[in-house]
C-alpha cells in the first residue's frame, strides 16, 4: 500500500489518528468539508492512506478499469469480517469472489422477483395491519420489522416458526447494537475487539453474533439432512447451486452469505424505506403526486406495473440520491501507475469513490440539498454520476431486490394508509454502523385507512 502521503493528492494536514475520528464521527460533514477546501479528489488519512474521489468521469476510469488498472480485493473490506464472516462475497477476492458472484446472482433475478412480489406484499400488509390510528410509531422500527420479515421468508422460507422468531429477534438486536457508534469504534480499532463480558458493547454483540451463528448453522444442517426440491427460497436455491465444477457451497460459505443478506441487505433498505416516509410526508406536492398515480392502480395490482411506475420510481431513485445508504463504493487498489484527474499514482494507492459527495455535485444535481423527483424524470444518469448500490465488480447483487421490495412496500403502505409526521422538524443524516440513518428518530402516525380508486391499468399508460 502507499504510505508516502505527499505523494497523495491532496492530503489532509491535520494528524491522521484525529482524521480517522472524525471520520468515524462525522462522515458526512468532514466528507463536506474536505471537498469545499480541495473539491473532486483528496487524501484522507484512515488505517491506510486513502484517495476520495467524487468526479464522474475519475469513478468512471476507476469502475471499468476493475481488472487492468485497478484491482477491488476484498482484504480492504476486512472491517465487514467481523459482521459478515471471512467467506461473504464482500470479503472475499478473485476466483473465489467471482465464483460466488456467479451462484448468488440467479437467486435475485428474472421470474423469482414474481415470487417475491407476493412475499413482499404479504409481509408488508401483516405489518401495517397491527397500526392503530392515532397512534404513533417509529419509521425506522417499522420498516426493519418489514424487510427482517420479508429476508426470513423470502431467504430461508420460514414463515412462523419459532426458529424464524427467535432469528428475526435477534438479528433486529444485532443490528442495532452494531449500529452504535462505539461499536463502529471497534470495526475501526481491532486491537479493542476483546471479550470482556457480556455487559461490555463487543462482548455483548459477541454473543448475539454467537445466537444468531447457532440458528443459521441448525437451519443449514437441518436443510442437508431433509432436502426439499419444492422448496424456493433463497437458501434452498442456493444449496442447490453449483460452480462450473460441479462442487456446492460449504457449510461456512452459506452462513457467511447469510449474513451479508441479513446485515448488508436488511439495513440498507430498511434504512431507504425510512428516508422515503420522511420526504415524502414532509414535502405534500410530492406525497400528493405519488398518490395520484398510486391510485390508477387496480386493487390487486401486477408488480411489474408497481415497478414501472416512473414518479414512484423517481421519489425511490432521488431518496437514493440525498442521502445514499452506502457512503463510498467499495475500495479499489492501483495496479500500475496511472494518471487519475492529473495526479500520478503509484501502484498500491488506495482509492474510494464518495456516492454521497457525487450525489450532491451542483453541476450534475441543482440545489443539491433539495429532494426533488423530478430530477429523474427530466434526465437519465449514467452509472457514474447516480451509484448508489456501488459499480463495476462490487456492485450490490441485491439492487433489484432491494428496489423491488422498495417500490412494492410503499406502493402498499400509501395506499391502504394515510399517515403523517407526528414532528415536521428537519431529520439530517448520520452514521449508523457502517451506513447513514436518520439523525433521530422520524415518529409518524396513521390518520384514516385509505380506500382505494380502484380503476383500469389502462390508466397507467395513458
Amino acid at each position: 500500500m502507499a504510505t508516502n502521503m505527499t505523494q497523495l493528492p491532496n492530503c489532509l494536514p491535520t494528524p491522521g489518528f484525529l482524521q480517522l475520528l472524525q471520520w468515524i464521527a462525522r462522515p458526512i460533514s468532514y466528507m463536506e468539508a474536505c471537498a469545499k477546501r480541495y473539491r473532486d479528489i483528496f487524501t484522507m488519512q484512515l488505517d491506510t492512506p486513502t484517495v476520495f474521489v467524487s468526479n464522474p468521469q475519475a469513478l468512471q476510469q476507476i469502475l471499468s478499469n476493475d481488472t487492468k488498472d485497478f484491482e477491488a480485493p476484498g482484504e480492504l473490506n476486512s472491517i465487514f469480517k467481523p459482521l459478515l464472516g471471512k467467506q461473504s462475497v464482500i470479503t472475499i477476492s478473485g476466483a473465489q469472489h467471482q465464483r460466488q458472484r456467479r451462484l448468488l446472482i440467479p437467486p435475485f433475478h428474472g421470474e423469482r422477483m414474481k415470487i417475491y412480489g407476493q412475499v413482499i406484499n404479504d409481509v408488508t400488509e401483516g405489518v401495517i395491519n397491527q397500526w392503530q390510528i392515532g397512534k404513533p410509531f417509529s419509521v425506522r422500527s417499522v420498516t426493519q420489522a418489514i424487510t427482517l420479515q420479508i429476508m426470513m421468508q423470502a431467504v430461508f422460507g420460514l414463515y412462523h416458526s419459532p426458529r424464524a422468531q427467535l432469528l428475526q429477534q435477534l438479528v433486529g438486536e444485532f443490528l442495532d447494537q452494531a449500529g452504535t457508534p462505539l461499536s463502529v469504534t471497534f470495526l475501526y480499532f481491532p486491537f479493542l475487539q476483546r471479550d470482556l463480558g457480556p455487559l461490555t458493547p463487543w462482548g455483548r454483540q459477541l454473543r448475539l453474533q454467537r445466537e444468531v451463528d447457532q440458528l443459521l448453522y441448525e437451519e443449514i444442517r437441518d436443510r442437508r439432512e431433509n432436502p426439499d426440491p419444492s422448496r424456493t427460497d433463497i437458501l434452498s436455491l442456493l444449496m442447490g447451486s453449483r460452480d462450473e465444477e460441479g462442487q456446492p457451497m460449504t457449510d461456512e460459505e452459506l452462513h457467511d452469505e447469510l449474513m451479508t443478506l441479513l446485515v448488508a441487505g436488511n439495513e440498507t433498505t430498511a434504512t431507504a424505506l425510512a428516508w422515503a416516509f420522511y420526504w415524502i410526508h414532509k414535502l405534500p406536492a410530492v406525497r400528493e403526486k405519488l398518490l395520484e398515480e398510486l391510485d390508477r392502480l387496480d386493487d390487486n395490482p401486477d408488480p411489474n406495473i408497481i415497478l414501472k411506475l416512473p414518479y414512484l420510481n423517481a421519489v425511490c431513485s432521488e431518496t437514493l440520491r440525498i442521502y445514499p445508504v452506502a457512503m463510498l463504493t467499495l475500495p479499489r487498489v492501483v495496479k500500475t501507475p496511472l494518471s487519475l484527474m492529473g495526479y500520478e499514482l503509484e501502484p498500491g494507492t488506495l482509492v474510494v469513490g464518495s456516492i454521497y459527495l457525487l450525489h450532491h455535485r451542483e453541476d450534475l444535481y441543482p440545489q443539491p440539498e433539495q429532494f426533488k423527483p423530478e430530477r429523474f424524470l427530466e434526465r437519465q444518469f449514467s452509472p457514474y454520476e447516480y451509484l448508489p448500490f456501488g459499480g463495476g465488480a462490487r456492485r450490490c447483487i441485491g439492487q433489484a431486490f432491494a428496489q423491488f421490495e422498495m417500490k412494492m412496500a410503499l406502493a402498499k403502505i400509501l395506499s391502504c394508509r394515510e399517515l403523517e409526521l407526528v414532528d415536521r422538524g428537519e431529520v439530517q443524516a448520520k452514521r449508523r454502523g457502517l451506513v447513514t440513518a436518520p439523525d433521530r428518530p422520524v415518529q409518524m402516525v396513521v390518520k384514516s385507512e385509505r380506500a382505494l380508486k380502484a380503476s383500469s391499468l389502462e390508466l397507467i399508460n395513458n
